[in-house]
């Protein structure tokens, strides 16, 4: 009897070691994991100032939670840790390379092969157009705008060079606008309006704005000395570089013991104020950006009453 039941519990053993391997293979298949998949065919080219975007597609047989991670990220884009999308705009051309995006289960990764994005320049330059009045009244407002586009979509923004001091300019749609007094009365040279796109730049020819006295007359002790901007230097090469003009003017013309600093290049008059009654003589430089200034114009003189 005795060995019967040792049979048995050998039996017994044997059943009880075969439940644990089916058990534990049981719990083996129950961990095996399905490697996620990812896909997509990044651009690997953008324009400078245009928005690029990449959104990988990407799942997991097993319904685990996807995270995304990225490698050599550019420092212009924004990265979405959970839909994996890389995207932004750049501002300056550069190269990116080894770009690496992944997905990952928690448990398995897989990655897209690794790519390279380059940011490019246009090639065309943007187009500025408009034809701006070159006359107005004291007193009566004065506006131009300009009209501008970039072939490549690019957003323009727009410059002024020798602004008269009477008007304003809005960089962000090239307006132009001001409303001159009596005291602005003369005119105004060399005035141009640029269009840029960040990389490339193109302008209106310049242009002179006069403002007319329309019958309007200056304050007291006031005067206008106006004059032609030079072009040449005085060894007969084109001036290139004025930078403005000194104004010297006294009540003997030999002794111009007063001056006033012109900084617009552009300006041809200006409105002397305050002065007292009697004569009054004046003189004119032009000065480079170097701070060379020409030799004095011939004196004139005026009375003032």
């Amino acid at each position: 009897m005795f060995p019967a039941k040792k049979a048995a519990a050998r039996l017994q053993h044997a059943a009880l070691c075969a439940l644990a391997s089916v058990s534990l293979l049981s719990s083996a298949l129950a961990r095996a994991n399905t490697l996620p998949t990812i896909s997509g065919a990044p651009a690997t080219s953008v324009m400078v100032q245009h928005a690029y975007a990449f959104q990988p597609s990407a799942a997991d047989s097993d319904h685990d939670k996807l995270t995304f991670s990225i490698r050599n990220k550019p420092w212009w884009a924004a990265f979405s840790y959970s839909t994996g999308r890389l995207s932004g705009t750049p501002e300056h051309t550069s190269t990116f390379g080894n770009i690496s995006i992944c997905v990952s289960d928690g448990t398995s990764r897989r990655c897209l092969p690794t790519f390279g994005l380059k940011v490019f320049a246009p090639s065309a330059f943007p187009v500025i157009s408009g034809t701006p009045a070159t006359a107005v009244t004291a007193g009566n407002a004065y506006s131009f705008k300009p009209t501008a586009h970039d072939p490549n979509g690019m957003r323009i923004t727009f410059g002024i060079f020798d602004k008269p001091n009477w008007l304003n300019f809005n960089h962000t749609t090239g307006q132009l606008s001001g409303t001159p007094t009596a005291a602005d009365v003369g005119k105004y040279a060399h005035i141009g309006v640029t269009a840029s796109n960040g990389l490339h730049q193109a302008a209106l020819p310049s242009f002179s704005i006069t403002v007319n006295s329309g019958g309007a007359q200056l304050p007291p002790g006031n005067v206008t000395i106006s004059w032609t901007p030079p072009t040449e230097n005085t060894n007969g090469t084109t001036l290139t570089n004025l930078a403005g003009y000194h104004l010297y003017y006294g009540t003997s013309q030999s002794s111009l013991n007063q001056k006033v600093n012109i900084t617009n290049a552009g300006l041809a008059s200006y409105v002397v104020s305050n002065l007292t009654s009697g004569k009054w003589y004046f003189s004119l430089t032009a000065v480079n950006s170097q701070g060379v200034e020409s030799p004095r114009s011939a004196v004139l003189t005026t009375a003032v009453e």
